[in-house]
């Protein structure tokens, strides 16, 4: 099977440049940017070589594994397009789903896959990491806003050794291809773009993701740079910002930083 867009997807008007092996789909989108294309459209390919994560992180992708990234040119600003990310991680988890739906049928309630969406970036299941995001934006021609969604998704292998346990859709018992994830990723996105409506939906998209929300209400560390707020993760804000409610009951947005909870909040605050 190759590579294809789902048929919502193609309806829509979508394109694809499918690659067979590349350094980075987020990299190959931004350069399409800047070479004039006002997307939509999709760079894809089952085997990354040089992907990159938040903070210049590595993220390769052996073959059979996804990276995925779509190109949209909006006229928004960068505050807005920052909440896009929001919309793009709950599309990815409702592709997710669609293609888990043999495997938690085999699975008691309690052990069903369930895809957890932790801020800002990430998508765990049973507390390890299944895909990363990363969103950029720069701004092109016309006064408009290249905004690339990349998202790597662990489907055959997951490395080892990371600051938090990786895992893979063959590991947890789901047979899926690339191809067919990526499919339902393509289509689901229609849905969640259309919602997030260039940033005039974003009340709803907050309300779908707080739903599926990692760590909603347990302990939380954020560290950002020699700083650390600890306190619960309490909400999303209107700007998509982390707010944490100290013992104090003070409620600090956060924009950015790496995100621990649990008892990784504990190990980190200490």
């Amino acid at each position: 099977m190759s590579i294809a867009l789902g048929p919502r997807a193609t309806s829509a008007g979508y394109r694809l440049a499918a690659f067979d092996q590349v350094g980075s789909t987020n990299n190959e989108a931004m350069a399409r940017a800047r070479d004039g294309d006002r997307g939509s459209i999709w760079c894809v390919t089952t085997e990354q070589t040089a992907g990159k994560g938040r903070r210049q992180r590595a993220w390769i992708a052996p073959r059979g594994n996804l990276a995925s990234s779509v190109l949209e040119v909006l006229n928004v600003s960068p505050a807005i397009a920052a909440t896009m990310g929001f919309a793009f991680g709950l599309a990815h988890e409702e592709a997710l789903r669609r293609v888990s739906m043999e495997a938690n049928l085999r699975l008691a309630g309690p052990d069903q896959l369930q895809y957890l969406l932790k801020w800002p970036n990430d998508i765990l299941v049973r507390r390890q990491k299944l895909c990363g995001m990363l969103l950029e934006a720069e701004a092109v021609a016309g006064g408009k806003l290249a905004v690339v969604a990349g998202i790597g998704t662990n489907i055959v292998a997951a490395p080892e050794g990371t600051p938090t346990p990786a895992t893979s859709l063959s590991a947890l018992g789901v047979n899926v291809g690339a191809e067919d994830l990526f499919a339902a990723l393509s289509d689901a996105w229609i849905e969640f773009h259309g919602i997030w409506d260039d940033g005039r939906g974003f009340a709803e998209i907050r309300k779908l993701w707080l739903e599926r929300a990692y760590g909603l209400g347990e302990p939380v560390a954020i560290q950002n740079g020699a700083v650390t707020v600890e306190g619960t993760f309490d909400t999303l804000d209107e700007a998509g910002c982390l707010i944490v409610r100290t013992a104090d009951g003070k409620r600090v947005p956060i924009a950015a930083g790496e995100v621990y909870f649990g008892s990784a909040a504990s190990v980190r605050a200490s």
